[in-house]
């Protein structure tokens, strides 16, 4: 009987791995968002945090790069390695504005404006004609409409508040609710998300043309703390800035290197092998509800009703795009079968 139950616990187990790795990964954002705002608060310069959280990343992930990838048929010329660091300054530039917007705004913000990260994507990728768009289909329409109702959506939550739906009993740990800081941060946030999706954007080529994807992460991560060490002198010319200490600072860039560039890119890469990319990215929105709660626990931030009513739009708007984007490869994937059997056809009429 007792090892009936444990195998019926182990099989559980089993058919949940994706599931639970998917929480795991939330979890991770999650923590990353908080600890950095915690970092920043306490007094640590953004653009040093991204040089050495980027430099330690590529630390990390160079021994796999080397190993697992070596045998791969991925050659590197001078021109590809030039586009790889033109493509990777996409995310210098939106790590170091993200890091920038937590000195002004929360950390459940800046994972909320996060989520609007696919529709801004889609609309670059429409734009620079990457992306097809077919109105007279339903799943057209739900991209369009779903990018719309997101982006209102991230709109409502930054800057429509409303009543709370709790109040805070205790000082939070910075200012970010008074109005020129809010509306600063949330500018300096979007900047972060469209500097992202139009790396995203650019990624699919290069991607397609070095299909090595650790060694390329590697490279990025390279690229990116030689910009933002750049960036970094040019912006912090103290010396003290540069000491991250034994504390919080030293603990927050390893988490952020290792755990957050290192697990959760492995964990992904098993998800969507298990469960396919929409099923990943459909847990997106769950970093913004364990962000709030452990806000609200940890710093007894105010959440309000309208922030609320602008999750909501935001989810909904980022689900309809998935779901667009999933019943378009299918028909795609379906379309391409009978293009393939029709050939095979027409080739057996000929002999």
């Amino acid at each position: 009987m007792k090892n009936s139950s444990m195998g019926c616990v182990r099989m559980m187990v089993e058919t949940n791995k994706p599931y639970l790795g998917m929480v795991l990964i939330q979890l991770i954002y999650a923590g990353m968002a908080l600890l950095s705002k915690l970092a920043v608060t306490k007094g640590m310069n953004p653009y040093v945090f991204v040089v050495y959280r980027q430099a330690l990343a590529t630390l990390a992930l160079s021994p796999f790069a080397f190993f697992l990838e070596r045998e791969l048929p991925a050659k590197l010329s001078c021109k590809l390695l030039f586009k790889i660091f033109l493509v990777s300054s996409g995310i210098t530039v939106s790590l170091n504005t993200y890091y920038i917007a937590l000195n002004y705004v929360t950390a459940t913000l800046l994972v909320a404006s996060s989520n609007v990260i696919p529709a801004l994507t889609f609309l670059f990728a429409v734009l620079l004609r990457i992306e097809r768009v077919k109105m007279s289909e339903r799943h057209g329409r739900a991209k369009v409409i779903g990018s719309a109702v997101a982006l209102g959506g991230a709109i409502v939550y930054m800057y429509v508040k409303g009543p709370p739906m709790f109040s805070a009993t205790h000082t939070q740990i910075s200012n970010p609710n008074a109005k020129s800081d809010s509306i600063k941060g949330c500018l300096i946030m979007l900047g972060s998300n469209i500097s992202f999706a139009l790396y995203l954007v650019a990624q699919d080529p290069i991607v397609k043309e070095y299909p090595a994807l650790l060694r390329l992460t590697n490279l990025q991560c390279f690229f990116t703390s030689i910009q933002s060490s750049i960036w970094a002198v040019a912006m912090e010319r103290r010396p003290s800035s540069w000491n991250l200490g034994w504390g919080l600072n030293l603990i927050t860039v390893a988490y952020c290197a290792v755990v957050v560039t290192a697990v959760t890119y492995w964990l992904r890469i098993w998800v969507v092998e298990k469960k396919g990319p929409v099923f990943v990215a459909a847990f997106t929105p769950m970093a913004l509800l364990f962000t709030a709660i452990f806000s609200a626990i940890m710093w007894e931030e105010t959440f309000h009703w309208g922030s609320a009513g602008g999750a909501v739009l935001l989810v909904g708007g980022l689900y309809a795009v998935l779901w667009g984007k999933h019943v378009e490869g299918k028909s795609e994937l379906k379309s391409e079968s009978e293009d393939t059997e029709d050939e095979s056809k027409s080739k057996e009429e000929t002999a």
